[in-house]
């Protein structure tokens, strides 16, 4: 039986037994090597099933699908939705952000306006779910980080996707300009605000998490050491 076929084994619940979560550990790290880094996982993940949850730590890395759904151990922190899967180019950026930070998280396809009741049953779910922060990227009449907020006490992120028309300008003001009493925390367009809504999710963590705490400290101390002095390499 092939990897493919033991991870799409059925299951009455969208959950895995323990004996098939074993099986499913062993196929997986098989496929995706021994210690696989998050970039050489995303590749598995850009191409399969609707939503993704994955625990990024080394020794935790194995994947998990079944009945079109990736889990892993760890329940998801942050929830990371679009309105379709040309938006992910886009939100891949706050995935990348996630994982240098070891933040769980988990993707999903959820349009506002072709499927209303899947924004629903998310939205108004993902607390008791355990999501803590949710980010959320469309373009054009982006009703989808406003829907989600309307729907939830959690904090959303909203990420404008680039448009062909207005450049994501339509994104931008569609997401920002929300009636007082429904916040959404609007971020650049495109994969600068994909990436800072990343930096923003892990502050909010942060708060209560001081391993996470020290992680984004590095993270930024990183970022600023990598920064050149010079306009020429010495040498």
């Amino acid at each position: 039986m092939s990897f493919r076929q033991i991870c799409c084994l059925p299951s009455e619940k969208h959950e895995a037994s323990h004996f098939l979560q074993l099986i499913a550990r062993i196929f997986a790290t098989s496929y995706l090597s021994a210690n696989p880094t998050p970039r050489q996982c995303r590749l598995a993940k850009q191409t399969r099933g609707p939503i993704i949850a994955r625990f990024p730590h080394a020794a935790l890395r194995a994947v998990f699908f079944f009945k079109g759904e990736w889990m892993s151990e760890a329940t998801p922190a942050v929830g990371i939705i679009m309105g379709s899967r040309s938006d992910w180019p886009t939100l891949i950026a706050a995935a990348n952000v996630l994982d240098d930070l070891k933040v769980s998280y988990e993707t999903k396809i959820v349009s506002a306006h072709r499927t209303p009741q899947r924004l629903y049953d998310y939205a108004s779910n993902a607390r008791g779910r355990g999501l803590k922060v949710i980010i959320a990227g469309a373009g054009g009449a982006a009703h989808l980080p406003g829907m989600a907020a309307s729907m939830t006490e959690l904090p959303v992120l909203g990420v404008p996707v680039e448009s062909k028309s207005l450049k994501g300008l339509d994104s931008l003001l569609s997401i920002a300009q929300m009636p007082g009493g429904v916040p959404v925390g609007t971020l650049a367009i495109g994969k600068a605000g994909a990436t800072n809504a990343g930096l923003l999710a892990a502050s909010i963590l942060a708060l209560a998490d001081a391993g996470l705490a020290t992680r984004l400290s590095d993270w930024r101390l990183a970022q600023t050491e990598s920064v050149a002095e010079t306009v020429e390499d010495d040498g």
